[in-house]
């Protein structure tokens, strides 16, 4: 069998040709003659392809797409010849065309033509003879009569052949999203592949597939419009006929899939186009049913039409059993894999509560289905899934057994973290183990399906570890209306296919790849959509943007929000100039994969922002709200205006596809309508009750001149604002923001009466088209060796007014580290280290925290690895460490005391629930502390705190918060592996000034 191709050959395999558009398989197509190839297309000229008419009606299909994809690429058909076997120089004489040199296409033990080939030339198959899904293809001589030289594409079973084809297809300049993300083909006018040929083994996932969800009102609307005259089916009014399913089968192929759940939730895939099913297994693909819809029948739909009674087990299971039966004989003679199981009428937990027996009685009636439907097949040979999500995850865990030919689908907790997968015990299993995935939900805490908000190192994260402990026999995720998550669902397809050659390292590589694939990017350009994707679903996996909110991210903490928008806006210019270079062939595919998901996101973001600081300084007594709410109107039109541009393109042809609703939320189901943000309006033409001139430091919500009830606990009568700044602040300065208090324009003057203040200007002036001013202070520290306290004046002239006069205090906190001491230092009454940022490192038994590049909400996070196959853990202080050198001047409340939190990922050890997640903490040499911080609940359930908008689910983090003794000094924080799956993002020691904020205070200064 072949090995899988190794991360390390990688790039090299890809440099034969830096033109090949191939994203992780061995390369072996040029487009230009090498010393050993054989020629595709040259000269104006294409090979014949050459098939039997035995072979799988698939690969006879593919074989005509392969063709077709040839003539795109080079502008020349190739002929393509069915064959007759034995064959002679007289039935090749047409196919050959005077010619001797030909392609052969065909399944081994199939094809009578291949065997015939392989007979004549004594070729070696033995490395994909009964290998699930294997190809070869390779160039031999004299293979027939008449034919001097070949090139064979020889494929174990029909969709190793399949594949054979697709992948070349691929590489010829074919994106597999050439229909459905408007890919250009990528022309050449010669086409050579490598004497040796391509070759690939059995893939890492027996069945790698997607699952259509939750697709009302974006692609059932757009399928109704594409694929339909205006009417869906006769029973359902479902749009999702053999003409949408065979535009998707042939995407799934390409991408090397081979499994799909349907579209379920209006829809039946076996009622409502009676050629769906018979398509699908004549294209290659398997199909499925999701985890409530046992036995190839869709619930509710099919249910609503054609059953009897409840659909309740325990009170109606002949109606129940008849209507299974039908499933199975329907679905007879394709190929599928039937979830078994049952679930309650609507993804609801079965009617009666939790039933062991009932539902063991379930699985076993259910087999006999199978038994009677499939005479004389043993019932272990069918392929069978109980999948185990939600509350049917606590029957396993309470004792329920099922045959061990059925394999366990593992779920997420529907935001791409595993819950649970198969212990040592569980994995000599026959019928194996598998992975049901979300990239959208509906359900608490809130829906999340319009825009890509899944990380691709978070799921390689979670995937890798499912590879590790034997979950390879299933991988399904779902994509809900599959755009706009096409790069993500192929990713999880490629890395399904051969988990071998994607790592933590090499993620970047495969978007660089995919961008130069789809838009003949620069490797430069490349490297720079790759950052552009990383950034919108890293801000888009920190809060899912329906759950995003005026304060998601603080207004006056750390600059957090500011510097958000910031972030956005860079990478939106980015994501324009790469757009601006593109030819306009390349446009709609980049306003779809890249350019759309940007701009929706940062227009989103933005609004949310605006609205955020219209509230705030509409409390503040800043006109300048009346801006702010414009803003928020503007971006609100502006996320219509994109919608309708989505709907545009190529004379409409995705319209409704980005319809989805997603903003304001009111609870965890989606919104009927768009609504805009709440604002407040000011009265713009009344001037604040303090005067003209507006103040608002940072770091508090409160504002001056006049009482404000952030101001001081009081709430009136509070004194002026006092700003401090120390040397180690990140930022380096502090802003204090001036505006107007009314319609009254002013000018202002800004003075200290200190020389070691600097101030970033000394005068300015505030009208109507200016309404806010930013001031800067910072400190000359040569001039300050030790706390020192200063004034910052500024005095106002308004026309026709009383000049008015304002102070802020302005402490400089001096503080200073020992000479040659290396490590983060406080500032701000913090220190924040990101996890990566380690000052040393153990390993014990071969595991060492490591680092995820990209990973998580702010840089990236450490985990022990590998981690996978043996549930290997440790006794606190026994297991690999990671250390933190860091130095403070305060202690909490002076107490000696400081708070530690470690910011982790919500992981679960997967390991079952008498081992959970749990890490260990020390500081310097006190004895360490353990914290196993998922606690354990009801099998089948979440704990209470995975929920709510604040909850770990929707803030993509747990906080680890504990106490420790550490006077002022240098210090090492240590955190030790206790269990496995563990991923640490951030660091933060409290020292008594750490402020709320979303992401935790920026990185420390390190010295």
């Amino acid at each position: 069998m072949f090995k899988h191709l190794g991360s390390h050959l990688l790039l090299g395999l890809l440099a034969f040709s830096r033109s090949v558009q191939a994203i992780g398989q061995a390369t072996c197509v040029s487009f230009t003659p090498l010393s050993s190839t054989f020629s595709i297309v040259s000269n104006g000229q294409a090979a014949p392809i050459l098939l039997s008419a035995d072979d799988w009606g698939g690969v006879q299909r593919a074989a005509s797409d392969f063709a077709m994809d040839i003539h795109n690429v080079t502008g020349i058909m190739p002929g393509l010849y069915n064959v007759t076997v034995p064959a002679t120089s007289a039935n090749l004489s047409t196919a050959l065309g005077g010619g001797a040199r030909a392609i052969i296409v065909g399944t081994l033990g199939q094809s009578s033509l291949i065997n015939e080939v392989v007979k004549n030339t004594d070729l070696d198959v033995s490395s994909i003879e009964g290998q699930w899904e294997a190809f070869l293809t390779k160039e031999v001589s004299n293979p027939l009569p008449g034919i001097s030289s070949a090139y064979v594409m020889i494929g174990a079973d029909k969709r190793g052949t399949i594949y054979a084809l697709y992948d070349h297809s691929e590489q010829f300049g074919v994106s597999p999203w050439y229909w459905w993300a408007d890919v250009p083909v990528q022309t050449h006018s010669d086409l050579y592949v490598t004497s040796s040929g391509c070759a690939h083994g059995s893939p890492t996932i027996q069945y790698r597939g997607i699952f259509l969800n939750d697709e009302q009102p974006a692609l059932q609307n757009w399928a109704m419009v594409r694929f339909t005259n205006g009417t869906g089916a006769t029973l359902t009014d479902s749009p999702f006929n053999h003409f949408f399913y065979t535009k998707l089968f042939e995407l799934i192929l390409r991408m090397k899939g081979n499994y799909l759940w349907p579209a379920m939730w209006a829809s039946a895939f076996g009622v409502d186009d009676l050629l769906n099913q018979p398509l699908a297994n004549w294209y290659g693909i398997v199909m499925g049913t999701s985890h409530e819809e046992p036995i190839m029948r869709s619930i509710p739909v099919e249910w609503d039409l054609f059953g009897v009674g409840p659909w309740d087990y325990s009170t109606n299971a002949q109606n129940i059993y008849n209507f299974w039966v039908v499933g199975a004989e329907r679905a007879k003679p394709y190929e599928n894999v039937f979830t078994v199981g049952m679930r309650g009428d609507g993804d609801e937990p079965l009617a009666g509560g939790q039933d062991i027996s009932l539902l063991e009685e379930i699985i076993s009636n259910q087999r006999t289905i199978l038994s009677d439907t499939f005479p004389g097949q043993n019932v272990t040979t069918i392929p069978q899934m109980w999948c185990l999500y939600k509350e049917v995850l606590g029957y396993y865990e309470d004792g329920m057994t099922v045959p061990e030919d059925i394999a366990l689908l593992w779920t997420d907790d529907n935001y791409g973290n595993m819950e649970r997968l198969p212990t040592v015990a569980e994995r000599n299993r026959t019928g194996g183990a598998g992975v049901y995935y979300h990239y959208d939900y509906v359900g608490d805490p809130m829906d999340y399906k319009w825009i890509v908000s899944s990380q691709l190192t978070k799921t390689y994260e979670q995937m890798s570890l499912a590879t590790a402990r034997n979950a390879t026999r299933i991988w399904i995720v779902n994509v809900g209306d599959l755009k706009p998550y096409e790069m993500e669902t192929e990713f999880f397809l490629t890395y399904g296919w051969d988990t071998s050659v994607w790592d933590m390292n090499n993620l970047n590589t495969f978007v660089e790849l995919w961008a130069q694939r789809e838009f003949a990017l620069s490797s430069e350009d490349a490297t720079t959509v790759a950052g552009i994707i990383a950034n919108v679903t890293r801000f888009n996996a920190n809060r899912k943007p329906e759950m995003l909110n005026a304060t998601t991210f603080s207004l006056w903490s750390y600059r957090e929000a500011e510097n958000q928008m910031a972030m956005w806006q860079a990478t939106n210019e980015s994501a324009t100039t790469i757009r601006d270079k593109l030819t306009a062939s390349m446009q709609p595919a980049y306003f779809e994969l890249v350019y759309h998901p940007v701009q929706a996101s940062y227009t989103l973001a933005n609004m949310w922002y605006a609205a955020g600081m219209n509230n705030l300084r509409t409390s503040q007594a800043f006109i300048s709200a009346n801006d702010y709410a414009a803003e928020v109107e503007a971006l609100f039109e502006q996320d219509w205006a994109l919608e309708v541009e989505y709907d545009s393109q190529l004379d409409s042809k995705w319209i409704h596809m980005m319809s989805q609703t997603h903003v304001m939320y009111y609870y965890w189901q989606q919104p009927q309508a768009n609504t805009m943000p709440f604002v407040s309006k000011y009265q713009a033409q009344k001037q604040a009750l303090a005067g003209a001139m507006r103040i608002a430091p940072e770091g508090t919500q409160a504002a001056w001149p006049g009482d404000n009830q952030y101001q001081c606990a009081q709430g009136y009568s509070c004194p002026n604002p006092t700003l401090f700044l120390d040397p180690y602040v990140p930022a380096g300065n502090r802003y204090v923001d001036i505006g107007a208090g009314g319609p009254a324009p002013f000018n202002f003057t800004v003075s200290s009466n200190v020389s070691w203040l600097t101030l970033s200007f000394t005068n300015a002036s505030i009208s109507s088209s200016v309404p806010e001013q930013r001031l800067y202070a910072s400190v000359d520290w040569s001039q300050v060796m030790e706390t020192d306290y200063g004034l910052i004046t500024l005095n106002a002239s308004v026309f026709d007014q009383p000049a008015e006069s304002f102070t802020i205090g302005f402490v400089a906190n001096y503080t200073e580290v020992p000479e040659n001491y290396t490590g983060f230092v406080e500032g701000d009454g913090g220190v924040s280290i990101e996890a990566a940022h380690a000052a040393r490192n153990t390993s014990v038994a071969g595991i060492t925290w490591t680092n995820l590049p990209g990973y998580g909400r702010t840089l990236s996070g450490v985990t022990p690895w590998p981690r996978g196959g043996d549930e290997l853990n440790f006794t606190v202080g026994a297991g690999p460490s990671i250390e933190y050198d860091f130095y403070t001047f305060h202690t909490f409340n002076d107490s000696g005391n400081v708070t530690v939190t470690t910011y982790v990922s919500p992981n679960f050890n997967t390991l079952g629930p008498d081992q959970p997640v749990g890490l260990g903490f020390q500081m310097d040499s006190d004895e360490p502390q353990v914290s196993y911080f998922v606690p354990n609940v009801t099998p089948g359930t979440l704990p209470a705190q995975w929920d709510g908008m604040d909850g770990w689910a929707a803030t993509n983090i747990i906080p680890i918060t504990l106490s420790f003794y550490a006077e002022p000094g240098a210090h090492t924080f240590t955190l030790w592996m206790v269990e496995p799956t563990v991923v640490v993002q951030k660091i933060v020691i409290d020292t008594g000034g750490v402020q709320p904020s979303y992401l935790g205070p920026p990185e420390s200064i390190l010295v």
